[in-house]
């Protein structure tokens, strides 16, 4: 049913199709041609040799990003998810989709202001006092202008792209089908589940494609910061925003990575680098809620010393699960024990399917090994991380989209540091959250809440449990289920088996014929003997000739196997 219906979606978005298959035949991705079923949208020459310009010379991460960047808005989103994807790309693509730049030709301020008023009710003039025409930044799903209410104040206006969501929503529903394809056509991406993650990609980006939910997401980093003055989150104004359009206060100041601006306003880099990994460690370890997007560019320092966070599309989450699991994780580390930390890893969730775990619990060790003895302040963050994301690549493990996201902001924000100032640690500054942490998760308070909500779960247990048994046990008593044990890794011998004893009945049906066929023509000796016995003589050696010949038949393709 599944593949009827994306069959008929297929006939829906044939263009849509042909123009992906082009732009990745044209850039030799015949592999993902292939993977996903565009075959027969491009001609069987391009699809094999590809079509790659001859110069310049031009690898294929950075043919992958190319071609993304020419299919547009949707996969420029899905390569600059994928960079945050660390445990399942290599770094070479990492590093190229990482530059993939969400920036678009500026669409003409008279389609921008129709949408406006019609989102505001009202002509500009009668909310504004003024609006720049020219856009601050034209991305592929909005543009940015800045304004001035009629009291004065100073905001940027995002106002969505006439037409994105209808252009966003076709090809979400085409990379679902491709999605599906490549998991029939190929055991790595039903291994790495590609169509969950397609899945998960659509929800994502849907959830850009709504201000009023960004502005929330930028009212709770106000909430969460709201006893630290030297945070500044945009105020949002809830009266002129919609799906559509948000409104929100204009922040003004030098850019994080601009390092002649901050010299010269008498910017303290060092501090400014402990500054920011304090606020993103803040949102992580205590709020569970964290700014996923923290380029240079989002952030600023103001006249005042204020640091101003911008950009609240993609934001993270951490539970008090997740939380936990990371304690046992950096105990683990801390200890230099092993196999607690392959433990650690797969409470995570880290695996989806069997793993060798004496050849993990070695890799892990070995990595443990090179940092023994180390304090923790002294131990650059994102090496570690991304020596352990090889061994997760390795070992065909990948972490949770929640966990990956985490992992991609503080390489990104240790790479800030770094750039500030050379000497920055990120671990440094995570070492007493990292105690605090701990301590609170073996608080006896904490220790109290948690055996009272077990407490809580075994009693509501106890009196469920009488009432589910009886009702298994009546589907027990009449069929209803049926139990199957299937082990893994058994399929090929039972295979076996099977030909082994298809072999065996063969050769004694010919072994049958063969004796038949002897009592037979001892009999056709005897005088009296009916005339049809040479016929039935003939047959039978037809047949076993038949029957042998295909017993030698299937012993010889086995072989070749």
């Amino acid at each position: 049913m599944r593949a009827m219906r994306m069959t008929r979606k297929a006939k829906g978005h044939r263009l849509r199709y042909r123009r992906i298959a082009e732009v990745l035949a044209h850039h030799g991705l015949g592999y993902l041609i292939g993977v996903a079923g565009l075959g027969r949208f491009v001609p069987l020459r391009r699809t094999l040799l590809g079509s790659r310009p001859s110069a310049p010379p031009t690898t294929a991460p950075e043919h992958l990003r190319m071609a993304l960047e020419e299919l547009g808005p949707t996969f420029i989103k899905l390569g600059q998810i994928l960079s945050t994807r660390s445990d399942l790309i290599p770094p070479e693509f990492e590093a190229q989709l990482a530059r993939l730049q969400d920036a678009a030709p500026a669409v003409p301020w008279e389609a921008m202001e129709e949408r406006l008023v019609a989102e505001l009710g009202c002509p500009t003039h009668e909310v504004f006092q003024s609006i720049n025409q020219h856009p601050l930044a034209a991305a592929s799903i909005g543009q940015v202008h800045e304004g001035v209410l009629l009291d004065g104040t100073q905001v940027v206006v995002k106002i969505r792209r006439p037409g994105v969501v209808e252009e966003i929503e076709e090809d979400l529903e085409i990379l679902e089908s491709l999605a599906v394809s490549a998991s029939r056509h190929s055991e790595l991406a039903e291994r790495y589940d590609v169509v969950g993650l397609a899945q998960e990609f659509a929800q994502t980006l849907r959830a850009e494609l709504d201000y009023v939910r960004e502005g929330r997401s930028a009212e709770r980093f106000a909430t969460n910061f709201a006893h630290h003055s030297e945070v500044h989150i945009p105020k949002i104004f809830w009266s002129l925003t919609t799906e559509r359009i948000l409104v929100l206060e204009r922040l003004r100041g030098t850019k994080i990575d601009d390092i002649a601006g901050l010299e010269a306003a008498g910017v303290d880099r060092r501090m400014l680098a402990e500054r920011a990994a304090h606020v993103l460690l803040k949102m992580i370890f205590e709020d569970g809620f964290f700014h996923a997007d923290p380029h240079p560019g989002n952030f600023f320092v103001e006249c005042d010393g204020r640091l101003g966070l911008i950009d609240f599309g993609m934001v993270g989450t951490v539970d008090d699960e997740t939380r936990q699991q990371l304690v046992e994780l950096l105990l683990a580390i801390t200890s230099q024990n092993a196999d607690r930390l392959v433990d650690a890893l797969l409470d995570l969730g880290v695996a989806g399917q069997r793993i060798e775990r004496q050849a993990l619990e070695r890799d892990v060790e070995h990595l443990v090994s090179r940092y023994y003895g180390r304090p923790i302040g002294e131990i650059a963050i994102g090496p570690v991380i991304r020596e352990a994301l090889d061994i997760i690549r390795q070992h065909d493990l990948h972490l949770p989209p929640s966990l990956a996201l985490l992992v991609k902001t503080l390489i990104m924000n240790e790479g800030i540091g770094t750039r500030l100032d050379p000497d920055f640690r990120l671990s440094a500054v995570l070492a007493p959250y990292a105690e605090r942490l701990v301590l609170q998760q073996y608080s006896p308070f904490l220790w109290a809440r948690r055996i009272g909500r077990s407490s809580l779960d075994a009693m509501r247990l106890g009196t469920d449990l009488p009432h589910h048994a009886r009702r298994i046990m009546g589907d027990l008593e009449r069929g209803s289920i049926e139990i199957g044990m299937r082990p893994r890794g058994i399929e090929p011998i039972i295979a076996r088996f099977e030909r082994l004893a298809n072999r065996l009945v063969l050769g004694m049906l010919a072994a049958a014929f063969v004796n038949g066929l002897a009592v037979l023509m001892a009999s056709y000796r005897l005088p009296g003997v009916d005339p049809w016995i040479p016929s039935l003589i003939g047959t039978g050696f037809l047949m076993a000739g038949v029957l042998g010949a295909y017993l030698v038949w299937t012993i010889l393709r086995t072989g070749r196997g």
